[in-house]
């Protein structure tokens, strides 16, 4: 299965949390639903993978942390905030350098519609 296919399999499922607990709560608890829901749809996940920063011949192991890595392909930033910033966006776009991959979403679910807060980040896919 390639990136795209797993990003809409992940945001089916964002879509059906979103649906039925809204807007509103925290990161963390959209993550856990998320976690718990998508390997019983067959996607295995990994919550809060550490992403070293690599720097010549130092390694800083605490680097970055992913929130959710879906199927080894897909990296997905939640938020439940006012707004997503611009910063968030080129932060988000580090973590995919650093991590080799090449599809992410960032994820704010404190939109009264889910697909308002949805933004698709792509590193030479």
């Amino acid at each position: 299965m390639n990136e795209n296919e797993v990003a809409k399999n992940f945001l089916d499922t964002a879509f059906e949390i979103h649906t039925k607990f809204g807007p509103g709560l925290f990161e963390s608890v959209y993550e856990k639903l998320l976690a718990y829901q998508l390997p019983k749809k067959g996607f295995p996940v990994e919550r809060q993978k550490i992403l070293p920063l690599l720097y010549e011949n130092l390694k800083i192991e605490s680097g970055f942390r992913i929130d959710l890595l879906v199927d080894d392909a897909v990296i997905v930033e939640f938020k439940s905030i006012e707004s997503v910033l611009p910063v968030h966006k080129k932060q988000f776009l580090t973590y995919l350098r650093l991590s080799g991959r090449h599809l992410g979403l960032l994820i704010n679910f404190n939109e009264a519609h889910l697909k308002d807060g949805i933004t698709r980040i792509v590193n030479n896919l």
